[in-house]
């Protein structure tokens, strides 16, 4: 770590790729903390996990008796007795007591993206609340047609306040929380639909997974999907960065420009151009036509072309990654895939084989910067690379199956839920100094070996 500060103070390192490096590096170390505990005050299975996209300070959970907590997970509230373990007991908990509580299991549990003073929860008793978060109370809710698998909000939405509601039912259900009524009605999936996500390139953008195993892209702007990936349908590897691309398509253009000039220099000028000009309204035709059957074949809108699927079974997760360029989905085919959103092609990366739930949907978290996938494989949680498929760590300390996991980006820490019912924490490796024991525990710290050479 030295050899790199150094270097990034001689300017050898850039800051950005300084801080890639530190945060990879506490990433590799992660390891169930031996300092922090969230203690759970839920007595079902947790189901939902996320920590604030403002302050990167408070946790909020759901689980399936019913109840959701908020956490502050910067501020302890206790030390335990004898120890350094800093004890997180939650802030506040609404439950089936709560005169506004949810009677059945909350799936699904989001902040509200740009302030923590609103978090939103979906439950299998057909209702998704919007709670106020400093008077505990619900301030608007929505009846839905069926059980709430999942929810989701834009976090770059600056046009609409729109909650994206995934249900047993086979349509997808906009909730507008301005005007307190359902926005738009989205057609298209054959089954229920147990996972939902937004774009993080575009807040029109909204990406569905369904039971009927097809994941849908849709421009909330317009009616019909625009989008429906297929498995069958493929890329080979990673796609290149964008600037080698741009330094290759001016490598080609120049090519073919100097081709050109040599060619005319030989005395062609004129057979070039008559030719020229052929072909070319000839390739206007020919993209016309194209472009005109391609338009008539919207997926939204075709049958022939409206069955295809990303997976075996239903769609079980979904998870963009923060650049927004890639999409990783999870199956009850317990199939993990990785998706280029611009091409819409399945990048063939061969995830190692895992188990996984088929009765629920489950929650994936994705590192910063999209080096690691974690996903919930029954009672532990594996960490893939994204690129090469390979398992780079395993996460096993729940008793019971893992239903969701959140990784927080700005202290490199990973939250799991499960059906234990208990909130795990996964922490880098960190070092505890003498003062800290010390003084967490009341005593004295023993005098430090000085030496005499400045007297």
């Amino acid at each position: 770590m030295w050899r790199e500060i150094r270097s990034r103070e001689s300017g050898e390192l850039r800051p950005y790729s300084f801080a890639n490096h530190f945060r990879s590096t506490r990433t590799s170390s992660l390891s169930l903390s031996n300092f922090k505990e969230v203690v759970s005050p839920h007595r079902g299975a947790v189901n939902s996990l996320q920590v604030d996209l403002t302050e990167g300070r408070y946790l909020l959970s759901g689980a399936s008796d019913g109840s959701a907590a908020v956490f502050d997970i910067q501020c302890a509230s206790e030390f335990e007795v004898g120890s350094v373990i800093a004890r997180h007991k939650n802030i506040f908990v609404v439950d089936k007591q709560h005169q506004q509580g949810h009677k059945y299991a909350v799936s699904s549990a989001i902040w509200y993206p740009v302030d923590t003073g609103i978090f939103v929860t979906g439950s299998y008793d057909h209702f998704i609340n919007v709670w106020d978060t400093n008077t505990t109370q619900v301030v608007m809710n929505f009846k839905m047609p069926g059980k709430v698998y999942k929810t989701a909000m834009s976090s770059l939405s600056t046009s609409h306040m729109l909650i994206a509601a995934g249900t047993e039912d086979v349509q997808v259900r906009l909730c507008d929380i301005a005007s307190g009524a359902f926005a738009h009605t989205l057609s298209g999936h054959r089954d229920g639909v147990m996972a939902v996500e937004w774009s993080k390139s575009s807040e029109w953008v909204l990406i569905t997974g369904g039971c009927d195993g097809a994941i849908r892209f849709w421009d909330i702007r317009r009616a019909g999907c625009f989008l429906l990936l297929d498995q069958s349908k493929s890329q080979l590897g990673r796609r290149a960065p964008l600037l080698s691309r741009a330094s290759s398509n001016k490598a080609s253009t120049s090519k073919v420009n100097n081709r050109g000039l040599s060619a005319m220099s030989r005395g062609q000028q004129k057979k070039v151009l008559g030719n020229g000009t052929k072909q070319s309204t000839t390739g206007k035709m020919r993209m016309q036509a194209m472009g005109s059957v391609t338009q008539r074949l919207h997926p939204g809108m075709l049958s022939s072309q409206d069955r295809a699927t990303a997976h075996y079974g239903a769609v079980t997760g979904l998870k963009v990654t923060d650049d927004g360029t890639y999409l990783v989905s999870a199956g009850s085919d317990s199939r993990l895939r990785l998706w280029d959103m611009e091409s819409g092609c399945n990048t063939l990366v061969n995830f190692e084989t895992v188990r996984l739930q088929t009765s629920k949907a489950i929650q994936i978290a994705v590192t910063q910067d999209s080096s690691l996938v974690f996903l919930p494989c029954m009672t532990a949680v594996m960490a893939f690379d994204t690129w090469t498929g390979h398992t780079s760590m395993s996460f096993r300390g729940h008793y019971e199956c893992v239903n969701c996991c959140w990784f927080n980006a700005d202290d490199q820490e990973l939250y799991t839920g499960g059906n234990d019912r208990q909130i795990l924490v996964w922490s880098p490796s960190q070092m505890i100094s003498r003062e800290d024991y010390c003084s967490k525990n009341g005593e004295i710290p023993p005098p430090q070996d000085e030496d005499n050479w400045s007297e």
